[in-house]
């Protein structure tokens, strides 16, 4: 399901608020048409449940009793989902119940018999199942489904019936069970709420009877039978009070919980389809009424056969004339199209002949001042290129100057370092000052300022080269892990350092120890930790040596 309808039908149901539910129809029965798309999804997971169930009683070891429980459980699956299956598995657990010789068993697989027959439209039949059983006999749980499939089973043949003789008599004794079944219920349960409505309803007294509906409706969850059973009931209410934008919205969420809780006895998608037959929504009406089809044959529901049989027809009619009109209409545009097409071609083709004049002569044209064009161009790029070799010249010239002069004053201090270091040696030696002269050879403080002028002079010389390197070199790292130099004497750190020798083309890690002073590991730990931190990490390195 998209998250768009999964959206449109939370804000649908509250399920226990249906009352605030405003929700246009026509969206509703886009969500229809998306739950239909996956009733097949639905229907595996159904299938799954009831093969999980069956795995159970090939177990050696389960028992009648246990037999019993789970072919129930089964029963239970099947009811509204196969009528084919759920009688192979009624009958079964009748058997199961005479192999016990349990009474409460046999009476219960009998009535559940029944009210498999009865739900199904199989009045005659289930009227003959109880037939063989006593009611007093039967404690109050299945006295109640006693009272309550004869009253189903007389109020069916009551409204099928065209003998107006026998309509009465089914009716006496509908009131009859009714009656009889009111008196053993619960006076607010689910149950004898929905005989009160069906009462207010036949009465026409229809606001009583929503009024019922409502209180049924916040006992229900939709994706259950009873959701769609109270929603169809409500929509009948609607249709009593000719509101067919009400009647169409639960219709719709009737058959979405048809769909969803795999009830394929239902009649909300018929009634549903009919109305959008009656509304000019021929191609809805069709997929509805397929649909529905498709679900009685799946479920062998006679009755329900029946009545879209009646219906199918005229729908199916109604929607091959609206394809053949269109398919008429469609051929129609073609055959203009095409007429037009045609004209189109012609004056394409004459436009054509008189635009290839008027290209050859433009084309003659062009073809000069291209060349000219084409002369000026090389001049031009002659001359910025030369422009461009002079300011490259100079800048190099430049370059070589300032460091012919930095790396000749550079050695000429060496050499005045190392004669001031040779004559200090000399008079410790004279002056009999070994002791001296041995602190100061192991004193690291000489090589450490060394050091300190090698990176000053390097840092200085690099950022001649390329001032931007610092910024440059930043961009290609991530936003939190630019580098700062923090000590105000340094114009690089080592990290830059380490980089700005790689932009030299020195990119092996020895050599970079050897310049630096520093372990190959160290200088391998500082890249390492440097190129995790870049943007483009495969690439870093490549990157660093284009900077300018």
């Amino acid at each position: 399901m998209s998250l768009k309808s999964s959206i449109l039908l939370a804000f649908i149901f509250s399920f226990n608020c249906m009352q605030s539910a405003t929700v246009k129809t026509d969206s509703l029965i886009s969500v229809l048409e998306q739950e239909i798309l996956l009733s097949k999804k639905y229907v595996a997971s159904k299938e799954n449940k009831i093969k999980n169930l069956i795995s159970l009683l090939e177990d050696e070891k389960v028992n009648l009793n246990n037999q019993y429980f789970i072919i129930s459980k089964i029963i239970d699956e099947y009811q509204y989902y196969s009528f084919d299956k759920a009688l192979n598995f009624t009958e079964k657990n009748l058997n199961i119940a005479l192999k016990l010789n349990d009474d409460f068993k046999i009476l219960e697989s009998k009535l559940k018999l029944g009210r498999l027959l009865v739900d199904s439209g199989r009045y005659k039949e289930s009227l003959d199942i109880l037939k063989g059983i006593e009611s007093k006999k039967l404690k109050d749980t299945l006295l109640r489904e006693y009272y309550f499939i004869h009253k189903e089973a007389y109020s069916g043949l009551s409204f099928y019936t065209m003998v107006k003789n026998r309509k009465t008599d089914y009716n006496i004794l509908y009131s009859k069970y009714e009656d009889s079944l009111s008196k053993r219920l619960k006076k607010s349960s689910f149950e004898i709420l929905s005989l009160l409505e069906k009462k207010y309803r036949d009465n026409r007294d229809v606001d009583k009877a929503l009024e019922i509906n409502s209180k049924r409706l916040k006992e229900c969850k939709m994706g259950t039978r009873e959701f769609s059973l109270v929603t169809f009931e409500r929509s009948l209410l609607f249709q009593l009070k000719a509101d067919t934008n009400n009647q169409k919205k639960y219709l719709c969420l009737s058959a979405i919980s048809d769909i969803r809780s795999n009830v394929k006895d239902n009649a909300s998608l018929t009634e549903l389809a009919m109305i959008l037959y009656s509304e000019n929504d021929v191609e809805r009406a069709h997929k509805f009424i397929t649909f529905s089809m498709d679900d009685a044959k799946f479920y062998n529901s006679h009755l329900r056969f029946v009545n879209i049989s009646n219906i199918l027809p005229t729908i199916t009619i109604a929607y091959e004339n609206k394809i053949n009109n269109q398919k008429t209409t469609l051929k129609n545009f073609i055959i203009l199209i095409s007429a037009l097409g045609f004209i189109l071609l012609i004056v394409v083709v004459y436009v054509f002949k008189q635009n290839k004049k008027l290209s050859q002569a433009k084309n003659n044209l062009k073809e000069v001042n291209d060349k000219l064009n084409n002369l000026n161009k090389e001049l031009n790029f002659s001359n910025e290129d030369l422009s461009k070799i002079t300011q490259l010249l100079a800048e190099s010239n430049d370059i070589k100057e300032h460091y012919i002069a930095t790396f000749l004053n550079l050695y000429s201090e060496y050499i005045d370092k190392l004669d001031i270091y040779r004559k200090l040696v000399t008079k410790y030696i004279i002056t009999n000052k070994t002791n001296e002269l041995l602190d100061l050879t192991k004193s690291k403080q000489v090589i450490d300022n060394e050091l300190k002028i090698f990176y000053k002079n390097f840092d200085e010389s690099f950022l001649h080269i390329y001032p931007n390197f610092i910024q440059q070199f930043n961009e290609l790292l991530k936003e939190d892990e630019k580098i700062t130099v923090k000590n105000s004497e340094e114009l690089l750190n080592t990290e830059l350092r380490i980089y700005a020798l790689i932009r030299l083309g020195i990119t092996n890690s020895t050599k970079i120890s050897k310049i630096l002073r520093y372990s190959v590991n160290t200088i391998y730990n500082y890249r390492v930790k440097i190129k995790n931190s870049a943007i483009n990490r495969s690439e870093f390195e490549n990157l660093v040596k284009k900077i300018e």
